[in-house]
């Protein structure tokens, strides 16, 4: 074994008792002056906060009060900035007063649509028509929808008939060679057609394709309960607003009559008196001009009042669900009919003319045109599935309607009223020749059903300024982009796209009121405006209503210089509040990295945010140097240029109603 290492030479020394205590003093000396400082330093950073907290609160009071001895005179200049929504209604009624008078003097036997009993007379006479030709019944129901047109006939060698205008298309085939191969019927230069079985193939029939581009079935169908009180309550509010208007004013005039009678009084026994000062003329003037102005401002408050109520009825939330439906049954407060009502009949082939020696013998049937059952009501077929299978029918999609997803088809049933999805199967759509083909158990009217919140909720909207008096609302949505300009009392929609790429729609250019313009729209597939139980099929943001009427009309004041946008934050403050971003816009071109500023807004205040569209988190920190106001009007005033204000101030009363009404219609601040 090798030699032993040597040991150190050193013993580390010990710590006594006393240094350890010592050591333990020291430390615990060291963590309670440690603890000082954090206590102090906390207390100072505390103090500095609460101070920091004082100031900023006190700084809050002092808006808040600067905002509420303000305020009267705030809200009394946004009430007579807001006088040109009950003027532009008033336009509006005497623009039907005159349409009114223009068809009355016209004399030309239609009706006026505004008045049931002419209505009903209008269709009982033409009831009792009943030896007209189809071209006649075609030219008069282009009186019913105001259309004018031309008739394109088209015959083929296999007895078709087609007979065409913008309204109807009749699509004819007589089965006169009753050949069982001839089983593949389509009608010249169309993809439109039917498959029929053996049995029909060789039977006396005719097939009688009538498509109307109009539903006039829909109708028919009873309006649920819910839906139906609902409507009704905002026709009786609004009806009964003008009633009690009129019984106000008529009060008030009666009121002036018998004032007028106690001045006459006393004007005649002054009147001496003003002829020998020589004002008589201007004291009358006087006396008489009064009671016209207050009638006039008593008009216009209760119409203002009246146009409020209504906006605010507009946007207002159904409280009941719609009712529960049976199965198989279409909901039309979830979907809506799309291109029109296609009307598939089987006839019966009458009896055919027969040449004998030079002349024409044809039997008439008193009973007229009569419907072929199929299937039979009563067989005493056993594979009564076999012997009548389904008839398989392609139909041509209309070209003005735009489907964002594969069309559902359904048929009308007559007893219950509705339209249902049973009884048809085997669905296909292509949709770049636009043909839909699909099995039909039993022929009737049948329709293409859509989804009506498709495109809801929103993605994001814009609205611009172009010119004096005309603006572009661009709405965003998962399948479509649609920018719509508006001028005064008119709308027309600009351009459309589909998935990124331009799609051109016979709409576009198009002037037409809003009502008309939201109509068409709707009838293109293009429905971006809520109904009343839209809440109940679409994941909402959901905004107090009072608020979101009076933002609407307030950015309706706005936008003939300012642009205003959708932003992230709308969803994340509560229902009590909305969120918009805006900027000043007074040239036609749009900014190429425009500087939004957001606002936010209750109702009855309007501030400016601290937070971009790129800021992490949501605040309601308010931006240095702003003030709270009462309204939008005057939040953007204190950052304004005098041309926008001026631009502003010039605006059309017309033009202001029309953005107001398109904002209530799309409702973009829940929608969105």
């Amino acid at each position: 074994m090798g030699p032993k290492a040597k040991k150190s030479g050193r013993k580390k020394r010990k710590i006594t008792k006393a240094e350890r205590l010592k050591q333990l003093q020291e430390e615990e000396e060291r963590r309670q002056k440690e603890e000082e400082e954090a206590r102090v330093k906390y207390e100072k950073e505390e103090m500095e906060r609460l101070e920091i907290q004082r100031i900023e609160k006190e700084k809050w009071h002092q808006l808040e009060a600067k905002d509420l001895e303000r305020r009267n005179e705030e809200l009394e200049e946004l009430y007579l900035l807001e006088g040109c929504f009950p003027e532009a209604e008033k336009l509006k009624r005497d623009t039907r007063l005159l349409s009114q008078w223009k068809h009355y003097i016209q004399c030309d036997g239609s009706p006026d649509p505004s008045i049931s009993p002419e209505i009903n007379t209008f269709i009982s006479l033409w009831k009792e028509e009943t030896n007209e030709t189809l071209e006649e019944v075609i030219a008069k129901s282009k009186l019913v929808l105001n259309q004018a047109s031309t008739l394109a006939d088209l015959d083929s060698g296999n007895m078709e008939k087609v007979i065409q205008d913008e309204n109807v298309t009749l699509y004819v085939w007589a089965n006169l060679k009753k050949n069982p191969r001839y089983k593949s019927v389509r009608f010249s230069e169309t993809q439109i057609g039917f498959e029929i079985p053996r049995i029909l193939a060789t039977s006396d029939i005719a097939l009688r394709l009538l498509h109307t581009h109009y539903d006039h079935v829909t109708p028919l169908r009873p309006v649920p309960t819910s839906l139906q009180e609902h409507t009704a309550t905002v026709t009786h509010f609004v009806k009964d607003e003008v009633k009690n208007e009129e019984a106000a004013i008529s009060k008030e005039l009666q009121e002036e009559g018998k004032q007028r009678e106690n001045e006459s009084n006393s004007v005649q026994e002054e009147e001496t008196k003003f002829e020998e000062q020589g004002d008589s003329e201007v004291q009358m003037s006087l006396v008489w001009e009064e009671p016209e102005a207050t009638k006039f401002e008593l008009e216009m408050k209760l119409l203002s009042e009246t146009v409020l109520s209504a906006q605010l009825l507009l946007i207002e939330n159904a409280n009941e669900k719609p009712c529960f439906f049976e199965d198989n049954e279409v909901d039309l407060c979830q979907f809506t009919t799309l291109g029109g009502v296609y009307h598939l009949d089987i006839l019966e082939l009458p009896p055919q003319c027969k040449p004998m020696k030079g002349w024409m013998i044809v039997e008439i049937l008193k009973e007229g045109l009569q419907k072929y059952i199929y299937p039979p009501e009563t067989t005493e077929d056993v594979e009564t599935e076999n012997a009548f299978p389904p008839i398989e029918v392609t139909l041509e999609v209309q070209e003005n309607v735009i489907f964002f997803e594969d069309p559902m088809v359904a048929r009308w049933d007559a007893e219950g009223k509705h339209w249902q999805t049973d009884g048809i199967s085997n669905v296909s759509y292509k949709s770049e020749e636009r043909l839909i083909t699909f099995s039909l158990e039993t022929f009737g009217p049948v329709t293409l059903i859509q989804d009506s919140h498709i495109n809801m909720p929103f993605q994001s909207w814009e609205l611009r300024p172009l010119d004096v008096n005309k603006v572009l609302l661009t709405v965003t949505t998962v399948f479509t982009e649609i920018q719509i300009q508006i001028k005064e009392n008119l709308c027309m929609l600009a351009s459309i796209k589909l998935n990124n790429k331009k799609h051109s729609s016979i709409l576009e250019g198009k002037w037409m009121t809003p009502i008309s313009f939201i109509c068409a729209l709707k009838e293109a597939g293009l429905n971006i405006f809520p109904s009343g139980h839209s809440h109940f099929y679409v994941v909402i943001n959901y905004k107090d209503p009072l608020v979101e009427m009076k933002a609407y009309r307030q950015l309706a004041l706005l936008s003939s210089a300012f642009a205003f946008g959708w932003s992230k934050w709308n969803i994340v403050c509560n229902s009590k509040k909305v969120i918009v971003k805006l900027k000043e816009h007074l040239t036609e071109e749009p900014t190429q990295k425009p500087n939004w500023t957001l606002l936010m807004f209750s109702g009855d205040r309007a501030q400016r945010l601290k937070i971009n569209e790129d800021s992490e988190a949501f605040s309601e920190a308010l931006q240095e140097e702003t003030e709270f106001h009462s309204t939008l009007y005057h939040m953007v005033k204190d950052f304004a240029s005098k041309k926008a204000m001026e631009k502003i101030r010039s605006s059309n009363c017309q033009f202001i109603d029309s953005v107001c009404y398109m904002l209530l219609s799309t409702r973009l601040l829940s929608y969105s």
